[in-house]
């Protein structure tokens, strides 16, 4: 990132972004980016001269994108009798090192909680975060109390709900739950989230690992398989198109689970796939290695193959956005239960990493264009959850804004990231594609003098009703914003920007 300029005369604007591409997913155009109290004011021409400001953050020769909504984040959390080694403030603090300006967190309910209480409880730990959140609530068990807890939920502005089609007698919901919790989301204008591996060919496969001597994390890949992530993604949207509800499947890992949701959705089914940067990027050879457990993740990471077919599934569109499924656990928690997966947590360290590896990953390696990368990081997983102000930088947007320089290669170590975990799975590999400043609502939280804590100033989002009933950009940046300019013309597979 070049110095930061100034100027002279009375300070009309907090913040200008100046002299980069701009980017959003429906177009890129040089210019700089006006931002006033933590809004973007205006978007003008690279011609045009800037007004005055308190400061400057000169992007000439690089890029500015909207700040990144992480759709799938684990903050936190307790699942048996391990607890997450982060909070909102440290978790906060690595998102936006990484880019991320907004993440999206889960209310689950611990055995015997109700969904109301378990998101009541969440929102009370949301004091010190830095980045803005939203929350995903969750539903276990379906009885006579959960319409109207739905209900309240939505009121609180939660329309996300998670169910997951595994780990019985934790948080697992059975298809009847997630059939009924689909109903009464329609009916609220929100979206039911799913976990799916189905239950029992987990089960069944684990019981014969354990009986063959298997059952070390260096076998995971085969305790969890393909066959039951398909099967799982089939029956869940079965009910969605029983229920005319919208569902969207997290951490996909599959080509046949993907293809499933894109059949559905040329069915007219309202039907969305994530996946995550492990699962474009690391393979299963991982768990050769001398530490498998520090890569058991659920669903586990698969062949190269199938890693190859989902990254050219990724880039023909069929996927809608990347979350990270970020769970911070250290060495020692990963290890204790290491001579059997089923006693694991299970989860990887990524809040931080997701803008890299996956802008390396797609744009850098693959060729996608920058505009899709933004939909996927950014501008989708806002428009699903109701996030109107998120995604896209143009007039009225939250001034959430990444300065990124695309040619800018380092390795990524535990030792340099920001979570709180003592381990990273990407340790030592090189990845293209870095933030050099992030500003979130308008203020410079990471530039080259390192990070500058905001405080606690992070606000809890409500989503909107029937958030995925118009997939186009926000209606500013649909109306024509960009149309007035040239294409892009930027090559990334040779890490330079040409203007």
């Amino acid at each position: 990132m070049k110095p930061d300029l100034a100027t002279d005369g009375h300070t009309t604007y907090d913040l200008i972004v100046a002299n980069g591409l701009i980017v959003n997913a429906g177009g890129s155009r040089q210019g700089s980016v006006l931002v006033k109290d933590g809004r973007v004011v205006d978007v003008i021409g690279a011609d045009q001269p800037l007004p005055p400001a308190r400061r400057i953050v000169d992007a000439t020769g690089i890029l500015v994108l909207p700040g990144g909504v992480d759709p799938h984040c684990h903050v936190g959390q307790v699942l048996g009798e391990f607890s997450m080694l982060d909070d909102h403030e440290q978790a906060g603090i690595a998102a936006l090192w990484g880019g991320t300006t907004t993440i999206i967190d889960f209310a689950i309910p611990d055995p015997g909680q109700a969904p109301l209480e378990a998101l009541h409880e969440k929102l009370k730990l949301l004091d010190r975060c830095r980045t803005d959140v939203a929350i995903h609530g969750a539903v276990i068990n379906w009885d006579s109390t959960t319409k109207a807890q739905l209900k309240a939920m939505a009121e609180l502005g939660v329309l996300t709900v998670k169910m997951f089609t595994t780990y019985r007698d934790g948080v697992m919901a059975s298809f009847e739950t997630i059939e009924n919790v689909m109903r009464e989301l329609e009916t609220l204008g929100g979206m039911a989230i799913i976990h799916a591996e189905e239950n029992h060919l987990i089960e069944d496969t684990q019981e014969k690992a354990v009986r063959e001597g298997r059952e070390h994390a260096r076998f995971h890949p085969e305790s969890r398989p393909e066959a039951a992530e398909a099967a799982a993604v089939v029956r869940s949207l079965e009910l969605a198109e029983k229920t005319g509800a919208s569902v969207y499947f997290v951490h996909q890992t599959t080509p046949e689970a993907v293809d499933l949701v894109a059949d559905a959705r040329s069915r007219g089914v309202r039907a969305y796939s994530e996946t995550c940067p492990h699962y474009l990027t690391l393979d299963d050879t991982v768990y050769e290695g001398e530490h498998p457990e520090l890569f058991v993740c659920c669903p586990p990471l698969r062949s190269a193959d199938t890693v190859k077919n989902l990254r050219a599934l990724v880039g023909d569109g069929l996927v809608h956005t990347i979350g990270s499924d970020h769970c911070c656990y250290s060495r020692e928690q990963k290890a204790k239960h290491s001579h059997d997966m089923r006693s694991m947590p299970n989860g990887l360290p990524g809040a931080e990493s997701r803008l890299t590896v996956s802008f390396d990953t797609l744009v850098v390696q693959q060729g996608m264009s920058v505009e899709s990368f933004v939909a996927l990081f950014s501008t989708n997983p806002a428009r699903l959850n109701g996030l109107s102000a998120k995604g896209w930088i143009g007039p009225g947007s939250d001034a959430d804004i990444v300065v990124f320089d695309p040619g800018l290669t380092k390795a990524i170590t535990a030792a340099g990231h920001h979570m709180n975990s003592d381990y990273s799975p990407y340790e030592g590999m090189t990845f293209t594609g870095w933030p050099t400043a992030v500003i979130s609502k308008g203020n410079v939280v990471v530039d080259s003098d390192g990070f500058h804590d905001p405080g606690p100033v992070g606000r809890f989002l409500h989503a909107r009703a029937r958030i995925d009933s118009d997939p186009a950009l926000p209606p500013q940046a649909a109306a024509g914003l960009w149309a007035r300019d040239a294409p892009s013309t930027t090559d990334y597979a040779t890490k330079e920007v040409l203007t």
